[in-house]
C-alpha cells in the first residue's frame, strides 16, 4: 500500500529543488504523482513551489476533477493528466521554466544531439512543441505527437515537461536538459561546438539499450536516420516555427552524399561506387 503522506512530502522537496534551482520563479510550475488508476496528486495553483507543505498538496480524478485538497489544483493539470493517459508507465510529472532549456524554448531552436554522453544516454531528441495558450485541452494536447518517445518536452515559449516513474526522475530530466542547455550556450560563446561522430554516437546508443532505456534511435523505424540530425522529431518543426538558427546542423556525410548525389543527376548508390572507384585508383596510382 502507497504511503501517500510520504509521496506528498517527496512532491515538497522536489518543489523546493526547482525553486532553489531557479527553475520556478514565484508560484510558477507544477508537480503531480498519480496515486492510483483514477487518483492524481497535485500541487496547488498560485503558491510558490519552494515553500510547499503535504497539506497543500489536492488531489484530482483523471478528468482533472479536484477530489479533495483545502488549496484549488493548479491549472494546467491537464497536461500533466494527458500524458499519464498516453504512457501508463508513468507515476509523475514536473512541469517548470529552466532558464536555459527555455531559452531554447523561446528561440524556438532545436536541442543539437551527438555533443555530450550523457545527454545522448539518458534523453536523446528532445522535441519542442508548437505554442497553445497554457491550462486548456488545445494546450494539454500539445505533447501528444511525441509523448511515446521522450520523456522530456520543450514547451514553445513556456517552458519544460518531464516524467517518470518517480517525483524525483522526472525532475531528473529537467535538470540534466537544463545544464545541458547551459552547456551549449557556453561553448557557443567561446566560439564553437564539437560534434561527435556518427559511430561514437551510435556506441552510446548500444550502451542505453544495454542499460535498459529505449531510444526511437534503436528501433527500426529509425534504424536509417541520422543519428545526428534531429531525424526523431524533425517533421514537426515547421508548424512549430522549429529551425536552427544558433546551431548549425552538425556534418552529417548521409545528407551531403545525397545532396551531391541529386546535384549530379545519379543515385546515391553510384556515387558511392564512383567514389570508392578513385580512391582505389589514387591507390594503386600511389604503389
Amino acid at each position: 500500500m502507497q504511503n501517500v503522506h510520504k509521496i506528498k512530502q517527496d512532491i515538497c522537496d522536489i518543489g523546493r529543488r526547482i525553486y532553489n534551482r531557479q527553475f520556478a520563479a514565484a508560484n510558477d510550475g507544477n508537480i503531480t504523482v498519480r496515486i492510483s488508476e483514477n487518483e492524481v496528486l497535485c500541487t496547488p495553483t498560485l503558491h510558490c513551489k519552494g515553500f510547499l507543505k503535504p497539506d497543500d498538496i489536492a488531489t484530482v480524478d483523471m478528468t482533472g476533477k479536484q477530489i479533495s485538497g483545502r488549496k484549488k489544483r493548479s491549472s494546467e493539470a491537464l497536461l500533466h493528466i494527458e500524458i499519464y493517459k498516453n504512457r501508463p508507465d508513468i507515476k509523475s510529472v514536473v512541469h517548470c521554466h529552466p532558464p536555459h532549456a527555455t531559452a531554447f524554448a523561446i528561440a524556438r531552436e532545436p536541442i543539437p544531439q551527438c555533443i555530450l554522453p550523457e545527454v545522448e544516454v539518458f534523453l536523446g531528441d528532445v522535441p519542442i512543441t508548437k505554442y497553445e495558450t497554457p491550462g486548456g485541452q488545445e494546450f494539454a494536447d500539445t505533447i501528444i505527437p511525441f509523448v511515446s518517445k521522450t520523456n522530456v518536452i520543450i514547451l514553445a515559449n513556456h517552458g519544460t515537461v518531464s516524467y517518470g516513474e518517480t517525483v524525483e526522475q522526472a525532475y531528473w530530466w529537467t535538470e540534466i536538459l537544463d545544464s545541458y542547455c547551459r552547456m551549449l550556450m557556453l561553448a557557443k560563446q567561446l566560439g564553437n561546438v564539437s560534434f561527435l561522430t556518427a559511430g561514437k554516437s551510435q556506441e552510446l546508443l548500444d550502451l542505453k539499450g544495454k542499460w535498459g532505456f529505449s531510444d526511437p534511435r534503436n528501433t527500426d523505424e529509425y534504424k536509417d536516420c541520422d543519428i545526428c540530425a534531429n531525424d526523431i522529431f524533425r517533421d514537426s518543426w515547421a508548424a512549430s516555427d522549429v529551425q536552427r538558427r544558433a546551431f548549425p546542423a552538425p556534418p552529417a556525410i548521409k545528407e551531403t552524399t545525397k545532396q551531391v548525389a541529386d546535384a549530379n543527376g545519379m543515385d546515391e548508390d553510384q556515387l558511392v561506387q564512383l567514389i570508392t572507384n578513385e580512391v582505389v585508383r589514387q591507390l594503386q596510382s600511389a604503389s
